[in-house]
């Protein structure tokens, strides 16, 4: 196997103290806070909270980062924030000097603003904050629409265009009867997909809308208020962007079709999809669940010392496997073409 595409998630965070983050925070940013660490895929995340109250998120990369992607995420924030202010994004935090990040010991160091809200996973949901959520990617993406930079090509492995290496690695799903339909999902993957892949509607884009990113009011949950994490930028397919987001909104109290059908709706009536991109979402979204299901896997049993992929019990993946069928079933792509007056 080819380990390129893996190395980022391989490498573990950083080991940073909270009493090395607060240093930190008052040696480069003259600002002095508690810090409480945060869980994170590859990188050491703290939330600080300043003794005048303001709140900020401090990271040290991951050592597997490649350089140019942190200063692809930080332009891109930028960028975002030129473009739509008022779209909630973090904001870079200057240092005293005016540097935007340092290296310390090897590791890459940044603060960000603190965006307030609650993560999606710990809200009520409904209908019109699915709509909400999808109006805020696509509102994203139009944001990052003229943005370009040459570490968006970098390949991640997060990226459904690559979604055929899931291959690699989907001997570690256990229950072992959970790989035929997850194989049987890349064969179609390989059908349907891939050759369109090139000729798709592409830019860089956010690629990581999942239920801890999105951010909504805890007042008024059918607010979004915020998107968090900008780790997954890359340069992908629009529809590959719509599919990811729409995977954030399936949970066991609501039909994948309804539940499929407000979120793209609210995003279509913001950035319309063409229809060929329409007819490629219940199996993109298929795959996104599915590449979650093969990577969280095979990152507990090669990685079991890292906490931050729980271990999947036959229950969870059993539910998983038949969110994946759902999503495919035709009364859900009826659905959402209704939803967006396709029908």
């Amino acid at each position: 196997m080819d380990d390129a595409i893996f190395a980022v998630m391989t490498v573990p965070a950083p080991i940073v103290s909270p009493a090395k983050a607060v240093a930190v925070a008052r040696d480069l940013w003259g600002i002095t806070a508690d810090a409480r660490l945060l869980t994170g895929e590859r990188d050491a995340n703290f939330h600080l909270r300043a003794s005048d109250g303001r709140e900020y998120v401090l990271k040290f990369a991951n050592a597997a980062e490649n350089a140019a992607v942190v200063e692809m995420q930080i332009r891109a924030l930028a960028h975002v924030v030129a473009r739509d202010p008022g779209l909630l994004v973090p904001r870079m935090v200057p240092q005293t000097d005016g540097a935007i990040e340092t290296i310390l010991d090897g590791v890459r160091v940044r603060l960000l603003s603190w965006v307030a809200g609650i993560p999606l996973h710990a809200a009520p949901r409904s209908a019109a904050q699915r709509r909400a959520c999808g109006v805020a990617l696509a509102r994203l993406g139009l944001a990052l629409a003229d943005f370009s930079h040459p570490a968006s090509a970098t390949p991640l492995i997060w990226d459904l265009t690559h979604a055929p290496r899931l291959r690699d690695v989907v001997h570690h799903l256990e229950p072992a009867y959970a790989r035929a339909p997850v194989l049987a999902l890349l064969d179609a993957y390989d059908r349907e997909v891939a050759p369109l892949r090139a000729g798709m509607r592409s830019q860089v884009l956010y690629n990581d809308m999942n239920i801890g990113n999105i951010l909504v009011d805890p007042t008024n949950p059918d607010h979004v208020v915020g998107i968090i994490d900008f780790g997954d930028l890359v340069h992908t397919a629009l529809a590959i962007d719509a599919a990811v987001g729409a995977t954030a909104q399936l949970v066991p109290t609501e039909s994948a079709a309804q539940a499929m059908a407000d979120f793209i709706a609210g995003f279509h009536a913001t950035r319309p999809l063409l229809a060929d991109e329409m007819k490629l979402l219940p199996l993109l979204t298929a795959c996104r669940l599915a590449m979650s299901l093969v990577l969280q896997s095979w990152h507990r049993a090669t990685h079991p010392d890292n906490p931050h992929y729980r271990t999947l019990s036959e229950t969870d993946m059993n539910a998983r496997l038949a969110l994946i069928a759902d999503v495919q079933a035709p009364d859900t792509h009826a659905a959402v073409r209704r939803a967006c007056g396709m029908a």
